[in-house]
């Protein structure tokens, strides 16, 4: 009896932590979507281009990561210490997955907009993303 739970306990150990694995990533995703959404309502607040496109750097910093495509090392990384980057912990779930890149394209957009006009409908557009449930 005794060698078959031993046998069988590193498999009840898995069962057992799957569920909080999934949660933390799901935590480490709701942390960096809302510190992004947070940059997103910075940009989308700025009154020049220049803080614009910083706080919209540091809404792509947090979706792709540090390893991820995209990141900028020059800018500074508000979502350091809370996940991989909210696309990266996303994988898996196909519908935050697609939002989040939803969300990336509107961000980089907005970082090639010339106007402050523009960098803050992009903000606005990403913010309205991340936002949706």
């Amino acid at each position: 009896m005794t060698k078959k739970f031993i046998r069988w306990l590193p498999m009840l150990l898995l069962a057992a932590a799957l569920p909080m694995l999934a949660q933390e990533t799901d935590t480490a995703v709701s942390k960096q979507i809302g510190t992004a959404s947070a940059h997103a309502g910075m940009a989308l607040g700025a009154t020049d281009l220049k803080t614009a496109h910083t706080h919209l750097h540091h809404v792509i910093n947090c979706l792709v990561g540090p390893s991820g495509k995209g990141f900028d090392a020059q800018e500074a990384d508000p979502c350091k210490g809370q996940g991989q980057g909210a696309i990266v912990d996303a994988k898996g779930d196909a519908a935050s997955e697609s939002k989040l890149h939803t969300a990336l394209t509107q961000a980089e957009h907005g970082l090639k907009s010339t106007t402050l006009d523009g960098a803050h409908a992009d903000a606005q557009q990403v913010l309205t993303t991340l936002q949706a449930k």
